[in-house]
Order: structure tokens, then sequence, then C-alpha cells
């Protein structure tokens, strides 16, 4: 079982998938299915090759993807359909950037997550950057990107510790530039989101390409610092 910090939409290329959830222990056979972020479940791709489509919190592309494919506030929406053709359109969407109508205090605290997910501050110094109380920020937080200010950051980290396993090859150097505790830190919170260790994938000669930093911002490399740093 894991659960993803984020809006998942699930797809088998090839066969069916079951999925099933920890809630009800109820078993799902589908070719697509929309998770939403926390939801604990475990996934059989039944030996078929699957694509996972997560989308950024707040983002237009993931409220057109749950309108397409009528979601409401179901933890799994589940499609007899292979959706391959919805991943690739979603991606590909000029608009993709945050919703317009989000409350511009949680889209500038998503932006500073994606753009700096490593530094230690936490909910009480995002919320004071707001204007806000730390009850009050959280609150409109999750109501606004329909996950936690916690996960977000998780899922922030995620991203910059995949850059970083992409320039310097080490998951103690990806967990060094994500800000996570220690390496097994890094791997704990890749199990728990994932459902498989980040060796077992690396084992597996995975090629991570970075397409986008972040929306609306204008990518950075990453520091290169000692005992990272190549020649």
């Amino acid at each position: 079982m894991h659960s993803g910090s984020v809006t998942c939409l699930a797809v088998g290329e090839e066969v069916e998938f079951t999925i099933e959830t920890a809630a009800d222990g109820r078993r799902h056979t589908a070719r697509s299915a929309l998770i939403r972020p926390r939801v604990a479940h475990r996934i059989d791709a039944h030996g078929g090759r699957m694509t996972f489509c997560y989308f950024e919190p707040g983002s237009a592309t993931e409220r057109a993807c749950r309108e397409a494919l009528g979601a409401g506030e179901e933890p799994v929406r589940v499609s007899a359909a292979p959706e391959l053709d919805l991943v690739r359109r979603l991606c590909a969407a000029p608009e993709r950037a945050e919703r317009p109508d989000i409350d511009p205090r949680i889209r500038a605290a998503v932006r500073r997550l994606l753009q700096e997910p490593q530094l230690p501050d936490g909910a009480t110094a995002y919320a004071a950057a707001a204007g806000l109380s730390r009850s009050r920020f959280l609150h409109l937080f999750r109501d606004e990107t329909g996950t936690s200010f916690r996960r977000c950051r998780m899922w922030a980290r995620m991203l910059r510790a995949g850059r970083a396993l992409r320039d310097f090859g080490t998951l103690t150097a990806a967990a060094a530039e994500a800000g996570f505790a220690s390496p097994s830190h890094l791997s704990s919170a890749f199990h728990a989101t994932f459902g498989v260790r980040p060796s077992r994938v690396l084992g597996a000669g995975c090629v991570i390409v970075d397409e986008v930093h972040v929306v609306g911002a204008t990518p950075e490399p990453l520091p290169l610092r000692p005992p990272y740093a190549r020649g």
C-alpha cells in the first residue's frame, strides 16, 4: 500500500490492472484510474506496461483531467477506457499552469515550494508570508490544492530529488539536494509515495528526463556543491 502526494492518473497501456484501496479493501479492475492525493492503494499491473501521470497541486491540467473523466469527490475514479490520449493532450497543453481562480496566496506558496523544497521552512513560516494564521493557511491550502501542505512539500522534494539523481546519480546526493535528512529518509518517502524502492527503479536502468522545472518560473541549474561537484 502507498499513497501519493498529488492527484495521479494511472493507465494500463496494454492490459487491465487491478487497484485496491485501503479504506474499504475494494478491488477494481480498470484500464485507467484517477487517484486522489493521500488515498492509500495498491496496484497490480498483471505484467503490463503502465503510465502514471502526476498533476501539480492547483494546476489547470488537474482540473481538466477531473472534468474530462467526470470525477467527483470519490477517492478513486476507475474507467474501462485507456486514457493515454488524455494524458498526452493534457501534458502537451499550452495552458498547463495554475488555475486562474486559485487563491493568490496559495499560488505563491505552491510556487515557492516547487522552487525551494529543500529549505526547512515549515507551515508557520509560509502562513506568516501569506498573512494568515497557521491553521487558516493549512485549511486554505488543502481546500485550494486538494492536498496538504506537508504532502505538497514532499512532492516538491521528490521532484528535486529526481533532478539530483539525474545530475549526480546517487541517493546520497539526491537526499542532500532535496532536503531529506538522509538517503534512508528519501528511500522511505519514495517507497511510501510510489510503492517501490528507488534502488529498484534505478536498478532497472531508468532514465530521468526533466522537461519542466516550475510553471511560470525560469529554470535554474542545480548548484554543484562538494562533495558532488563534477569537474
